[in-house]
Order: structure tokens, then sequence, then C-alpha cells
């Protein structure tokens, strides 16, 4: 039998190529449509499950007139005597309450760059009160530059441990706050770094049980109370305490 020249070259073999780029279409939009609605919520559900009290937790602090404070980027797990023993044997000494008497103090060890390893921390506001446990770590030979935390202890528990969830800041020089122009603490801006810094501690001195992240927790910036700018990753680390020192090796 002859060629029949009539019949052209695509109806007698249908392009193979075709029928591979459609393959290939619906295998890509098979794909995106597990990923998007099977894999990604399953993720975020088991994220959640781990952390169940933190899912509609706040994400910042609170002045006492109700602007928006420090953000919150730690949190740890333990009773309240873990928290204070593990952060006291890393170097954090515990923060003074406000009183008429530590205010002038600080006032003074600040001016005259006294040493002064328990100045008080001004409150923030975290479910209606103010911290419930503050530390400090002083810089140099006065209260003007320092690393500090505040913690509130939440109502929600993990493994029925306590939760604490903290913002951990680094006060780099006293001046007017930009918003009142009250005497205050300005912090700065890289948040992340005294978050990295305190969970480095807590592991280098063996007081963590487990370190885990939790990712777009916090927004990305933002200002304080104050008026000055913080950076983050957005990130939020929950340490959880162990609840006797076990020293390695």
């Amino acid at each position: 039998m002859g060629w029949d020249r009539g019949v052209r070259l695509s109806d007698a073999c249908p392009l193979k190529g075709s029928r591979d780029l459609w393959w290939l279409a619906v295998s890509l939009l098979a794909l995106w449509a597990i990923g998007a609605y099977v894999v990604a919520p399953w993720l975020w559900k088991r994220s959640f499950r781990q952390l169940p009290s933190l899912e509609g937790a706040p994400r910042v602090t609170c002045t006492v007139d109700g602007h928006p404070g420090d953000p919150l980027n730690v949190a740890l797990v333990g009773a309240e005597e873990d928290v204070v023993r593990a952060m006291t044997a890393v170097g954090w000494f515990p923060a003074d309450p406000i009183t008429f008497r530590s205010s002038v103090r600080i006032v003074v060890d600040s001016v005259l760059r006294k040493p002064d390893d328990r100045a008080p921390v001004s409150n923030l506001y975290l479910f209606g009160r103010k911290q419930d446990l503050a530390f400090e770590q002083p810089v140099g030979g006065s209260p003007r530059q320092r690393h500090h935390v505040r913690f509130w202890l939440s109502d929600q528990l993990e493994d029925a441990r306590s939760l604490w969830l903290g913002s951990v800041t680094f006060d780099e020089r006293v001046g007017l706050s930009h918003t009142t122009a009250q005497v205050t603490h300005h912090i700065g801006a890289d948040v992340d770094a005294e978050r990295d810094r305190i969970v480095r501690e807590l592991e280098e001195a063996s007081w963590t049980k487990q370190v885990r992240w939790l990712d777009g927790f916090q927004q990305l910036q933002g200002r304080n109370g104050g008026g000055d700018l913080w950076r983050s990753d957005g990130r939020l680390v929950v340490v959880v305490l162990l609840t006797t020192r076990r020293p390695r090796g």
C-alpha cells in the first residue's frame, strides 16, 4: 500500500509531547492540591497540638496606659521555683519591685554610675496584670545598660506544667521616652539577639529539657510604649526546663 500524501503527519501520529504536557499539568495541580489542602493543614494542626496554649496567646505586652509594650519572644515551661532556680543559676538577678526608694536608688546609681544588680524594671502588663517575675543582668558599672526579662504566668499548662510567657530585651541607654517625655530606658532594636542569648545560657548550663521554636508567632517589627523600634524574625522560643539540674557528661 502506498503512502497517502493527503494524510497529515499530525493526524497519523498525534504528538506525544502534547500528552506529556497535559499529564505534567495535571500532576502539578494534584501535588499543589495535596500540599495546600492536606499537608499544610496537617502541619499547622500538629504545631498547635504541640503548643495548644499558644494558639490564642497575646503577642505584645501593654503599658499601664494601654499602649503596646515590648514583644513576647520567649516562653518557659516549669514551676515557679524551676524558673527562679534556672534564671539565677545562669547569672540573672531578680529585679526589685518598684517603690519610691528603689526608684530613687536607680536614678542615683545611673547618675553616679554605681552598680545595682537588682534595679527595678518598669511595669508592663499582660493578662491584665504586671509581670509576675523579672530578672536582669547588669552591663558595666551602672543600671544604664542591662539585659532584662519579664515573665507572666499564663492560665495554660503544658504537660501539666506551668507556661510562662516572657519578653526579653536589652536596655541600651537611659533617656526621655519618645511618647511621654518621661525618663526611661531605651531598648535595643535586635530583640532576637536577647532571646537567643537567654536560650543559649540555659542550654549551656544544662537547664533545658527541650527547646522548640514557633514560627510566625510575632510580627516582624513594631514600637514599644517608649517609641523604641524593635525588629524580629517572628519566632517564639519555648524552653521546657528541667525540674532538677542535671549536668551533662
